[in-house]
């Protein structure tokens, strides 16, 4: 039997992660009250059981010690129960963001600010986190790769190092993405803005790729960042890094750019390292 505990931040993306794993197949039980968590993995482990596959949802609760929940998991680990911990991450500013949006309170914000209760939630779950399986920062993650990861790891058993890769192509004169880790400058290619006939594609469409890509200096930098994110992967994963965005843009977003960066997504996909990977256009559909 697969157990999976699924946990971490409020507004993080728990629940999203729990129905992922109910369509791909586990039975799923959320907020199941500390004191039962023995008796519901004793019931599941009696002979002939027809569940194979558990998940679990655990969350932090203004009305229940999380001590207590630590204590409930490492009894079950005593009693030779294994399971696999998900936690679900994201960024101060994004969180904030979806509290916002939702209007719902912070469960352990009380009288404070939602920024309070978000600080005392982290303090709380660090000693989980650190034993987390897998971590998933949602900050920038679609549900549609949140999804292509669930089904790597939970159905398809592949291996997984936590590292979400996302590459997004934009254009300078609308701004830096703000949460990129890595910005790259493409501008030095020849602008396929100044061809009529190029002009209104995006490097989406194969015209505006084969003109990006017949200049040797395009090549030449694919070839250059591809062996320096080779070299940063590892060592960002050794540093416990979980999420990585690459910026890649040119004067408006819509062609060199989108151009690069498929084509270095394409190159990282076929490598063998396990990360998550996507790709996306911030500017593309800008006039």
């Amino acid at each position: 039997m697969r157990f999976v505990i699924v946990t971490g931040m409020s507004g993080g993306g728990k629940r999203t992660c729990m129905r992922l794993l109910e369509d791909a197949g586990y039975y799923c039980v959320d907020n199941l009250p500390v004191p039962l968590i023995d008796k519901f993995f004793e019931l599941l482990m009696t002979p002939n059981g027809e569940i194979t596959k558990v998940a679990l949802g655990i969350d932090v609760r203004a009305d229940q010690n999380f001590a207590d929940t630590e204590k409930a998991l490492n009894n079950l680990k005593k009693n030779n129960v294994e399971y696999e911990i998900v936690f679900m991450e994201a960024s101060d500013k994004t969180l904030i963001k979806r509290y916002k949006e939702t209007r719902r309170i912070h469960p352990l914000a009380g009288d404070g600010s939602v920024e309070d209760g978000i600080k005392k939630e982290r303090e709380i779950l660090k000693k989980i986190k650190k034993k987390a399986n897998y971590i998933f920062d949602t900050s920038n993650l679609l549900v549609r790769d949140l999804n292509e990861e669930i089904n790597k790891i939970f159905v398809h058993n592949e291996e997984y190092n936590s590292l979400m890769i996302r590459i997004v192509s934009f254009g300078f004169k609308y701004g830096i993405p703000a949460d990129a880790d890595l910005v790259f400058d493409v501008r030095f290619l020849p602008n396929p803005f100044y061809i009529e006939e190029l002009k209104p594609k995006t490097g989406n469409d194969k015209p505006v790729h084969d003109y990006v890509m017949s200049f040797d200096e395009a090549t030449i930098f694919l070839d250059k960042l591809d062996d320096m994110v080779e070299f940063l992967i590892p060592n960002y994963v050794k540093e416990g890094k979980h999420q990585l965005v690459i910026g890649i843009g040119c004067t408006g977003g819509k062609h060199r750019s989108v151009t690069l960066a498929n084509e270095l997504y394409n190159r990282l996909k076929g490598k063998k390292e396990k990360f998550g990977l996507s790709v996306t256009h911030r500017d593309e559909a800008l006039k």
